[in-house]
């Protein structure tokens, strides 16, 4: 069993007749049949009911279609990061940390994208652990994240340093403790450095991992947040959002890791690199 025999089989289910598939793969029919037979042989079960009419799924048949689908759907992405479209040569692949993405990922790719047009560009949503892996396997070529990646062929470097501010859909001072208050996490050094500024015992009623849907829950529901400066900059100014008075600011480093055998094929890595400053601390 092969790709093209499950191509074949899915040609059959779409088409409903065994010429009009050979016809669309360019075979004859005798190709079709000797496809279709050692299918079924190699999954020890029969799939379709053939006759002159056309050919129709069995029980077996409807419950092998799924499957027989992910698989030419996952052949046609592999293919296609292999061979990329026209007027590229290679893919460039990035995992970002979801709460780096919004203001800082999105504008660092967006130039990267514009700087050199003959890279196709593919970004996955990962954490520390995952991306560790996702690097050393070669899968990706570099990670945006909160904290730099170590082990063997990686480096990194500093990328950019962000204010995170409290703000709050209402003008008010700081308080130790109010009970609006949105708790979200920005990794082990701000939970350290907000533990220690604001020792209070009481939980927050919700927390999240991302800043962005921080910001959406904040507008939909009111309360307070620590969010990204860049990112309630404008929220601040048409007076959406206020700044909560005293209230200590944080600060949110990233890393770019990456694999050190992709630098002579993104020499832009490394040293070429110019993080995106996300605000003038």
């Amino acid at each position: 069993m092969n790709i093209t025999t499950i191509q074949t089989f899915l040609a059959v289910v779409r088409t409903r007749n065994l010429n009009r598939a050979a016809e669309e793969m360019h075979i004859t029919q005798s190709a079709v049949s000797a496809r279709l037979d050692g299918l079924e042989q190699a999954l020890g079960a029969q799939l379709l009911i053939r006759s002159r009419k056309g050919a129709t799924l069995t029980k077996e048949g409807f419950a092998f279609l799924e499957q027989a689908r992910v698989i030419a759907r996952s052949w046609d992405n592999a293919r296609a990061r292999i061979s990329p479209p026209h007027g590229v040569t290679t893919v460039f692949s990035l995992v970002c940390d979801p709460g780096l993405w919004t203001g800082l990922g999105q504008t660092w790719t967006n130039k990267l994208c514009a700087r050199h047009p003959d890279i196709a560009l593919e970004v996955w949503t990962a954490q520390l652990g995952d991306a560790q892996s996702w690097l050393q396997s070669g899968m990706s070529d570099a990670a945006l994240l909160t904290e730099p990646l170590t082990g063997p062929n990686l480096d990194s470097q500093s990328f950019a340093k962000c204010e995170l501010i409290q703000v709050s859909t209402r003008p008010r001072k700081a308080v130790e403790w109010h009970p609006d208050y949105i708790y979200v996490d920005y990794g082990a050094a701000f939970r350290a450095q907000h533990a220690e500024t604001w020792p209070s015992d009481e939980t927050a009623s919700v927390s999240f991992s991302n800043p962005d849907w921080a910001l959406s829950h904040l507008l939909a529901h009111g309360g307070s947040a620590y969010l990204p400066e860049p990112m309630v900059t404008k929220l601040l100014l048409n007076g959406t959002l206020h700044r909560v008075g005293n209230a200590i600011p944080f600060h949110r480093h990233s890393h770019l890791s990456w694999r050190t055998d992709r630098e002579a094929r993104f020499p832009w890595l490394g040293s070429a690199v110019e993080p995106t400053r996300q605000s003038k601390a």
